[in-house]
């Protein structure tokens, strides 16, 4: 709501210009600092455009102890998430060194073969970004290969890169340890496993067309080629780690505890600590190299665990793409992300507190009158914010708190509002060449994006799904009562 000290209510111009702001700034980071605009430079473009709003909102009146209320009450909504994030660090960490999604990755990849090899690629692609939290990482290691060993079968690099993307996306937008996974919720307002799986209502159906067309595509093929052999890749990861379907009882546990809807935080660090255990037990020779103490094996025990959830850990093994793959940074890794989170979050606060996300919303609303429109709506604004920010993460921040309250007024529970920002948001960021997204995993793989873009399906398919779904009237959640109190703490 805005703030009753404002003087007089924010013209739609006074409105746009912090955005406008950002998205100058933004693109000004994309091109001076590529990549690396995630290290910190858009989290100060963030701070910077806060501060145009704070001196738009002055001059309708409103007052500094309001804008600061704001900023503070808005990245008080976003500490679970963050507090989960830390978490999630923490689990990758316990994961990796106990074996568990290194054997996640040996027993994907062998599912691979020529016949299937984009339905292949895109499920092994799935299952590690599944078991990482990362798209980036599974593309820059296990993409890399596939990509290597589509090639050798003859197949367009392009249509290899949208299998192996599409898959990856499917994972990222999926998993509890990706960033956006989290911060899609937080932007909504609902919790993460409620926003998981609501998320499956969409997703699923849209990698299940995905998996169909490139079956068919598929068969077309002719796989009489050269198989490329995968066997030092499991031959380093089986040297390296204890490789046993026991590890897979880690993951079913949690898996267990999200059905039985246990919270988030106490269901995270239950597998985090029983990644822990099954280290000890299961991986005694890669404690010993991650500690560097072989006289006291408790004190061994106790150094690589905790490095492995508060640090960076990278397992050494003799095959490259494997020692890209096995590394992680634990709850140290994650505040890149807490970082751009709260910048994000005293952004939202100001424009949120002063009336101006309202104010903009307003406009966007006139046009949208019920749910499929609203939810087409938001989706446009999504993909807008892609080319125009250039940034998978304000793609998800900005529409979410533009359009929460609406979400809320119209009874839709934020659930609906925190599936169309990862339906829209986190999938289509790879299909634009100038967004860091595209521009990364052009690079990474050696495809121009404009190569793999138009076989990339289920980026494609998602944001037609969710709204699909909104138009028909398919699982769309009200507000409870419960929702309804939790609103109006």
């Amino acid at each position: 709501m805005s703030d009753s000290t404002t003087t007089r209510r924010p013209t739609l111009f006074q409105s746009l210009l912090p955005i406008l702001f950002l998205i100058a700034l933004l693109a000004s980071n994309v091109y001076i600092f590529g990549d690396e605009a995630l290290d910190g430079s858009n989290q100060i473009v963030l701070i910077l455009s806060a501060a145009v709003a704070c001196l738009v909102a002055m001059r309708f009146g409103m007052k500094w102890g309001s804008m600061l209320k704001g900023m503070v009450n808005s990245i008080h909504s976003a500490m679970p998430s963050i507090l989960i994030l830390l978490l999630i660090g923490s689990l990758a960490g316990t994961w990796l060194l106990s074996g568990i999604v290194p054997a996640m990755i040996y027993y994907g990849l062998q599912v691979l073969t020529p016949t299937y090899i984009l339905v292949a690629s895109c499920i092994v692609c799935a299952m590690v970004s599944l078991a990482t939290g990362s798209s980036w990482t599974t593309i820059a290691t296990v993409g890399v290969a596939l990509v290597g060993i589509g090639k050798a079968l003859g197949i367009s690099e392009g249509i290899i890169g949208g299998a192996i993307i599409s898959g990856a996306y499917f994972g990222d937008k999926m998993s509890p340890l990706s960033d956006t996974t989290n911060l899609a919720p937080a932007m909504a307002g609902t919790d993460l496993f409620t926003h998981i799986r609501y998320m499956a209502l969409t997703t699923i159906p849209s990698l299940t067309i995905t998996l169909i067309i490139f079956l068919f595509i598929g068969f077309g093929f002719n796989t009489s080629g050269p198989e490329t052999d995968i066997s030092p890749i499991l031959n380093a990861i089986d040297k390296k780690f204890y490789i046993t379907p026991w590890l897979f009882l880690v993951p079913v546990l949690v898996i267990v505890l999200i059905i039985k809807k246990i919270p988030a935080i106490p269901s995270l660090l239950s597998g985090t600590l029983l990644g822990a255990v099954f280290a000890i037990f299961l991986q005694p020779e890669v404690i010993f190299e991650i500690s560097g103490i072989g006289n006291n094996v408790w004190k061994s025990n106790y150094v690589a665990v905790m490095q492995s959830m508060y640090g960076d850990i990278s397992i050494v093994t003799d095959h490259e793409i494997v020692d890209e793959l096995l590394s992680t940074g634990g709850m140290f890794g994650m505040l890149k992300t807490v970082w751009l989170i709260m910048s994000a979050m005293v952004f939202g606060g100001v424009m949120e507190q002063s009336g101006m996300l309202r104010r903009i919303t307003e406009e966007i609303i006139k046009v949208a009158h019920n749910t499929g429109s609203l939810v087409a709506a938001t989706a446009t604004t999504c993909i807008f914010f892609n080319l125009t920010a250039s940034d998978q993460y304000l793609s998800i921040v900005v529409p979410g708190r533009m359009f929460r309250s609406t979400y809320q007024d119209r009874n839709l529970a934020p659930q609906n509002l925190s599936r169309t920002l990862e339906d829209s948001g986190t999938v289509t960021s790879v299909l634009i060449p100038w967004n860091t997204c595209g521009a990364t995993q052009s690079s990474v793989l050696g495809v121009s994006t404009l190569a793999y873009a138009p076989f990339t399906f289920f980026s494609i398919i998602s944001p037609i799904m969710t709204v699909i779904f909104a138009v028909a009237g398919i699982k769309i959640a009200k507000l409870t009562r419960t929702d309804h109190e939790k609103s109006n703490k």
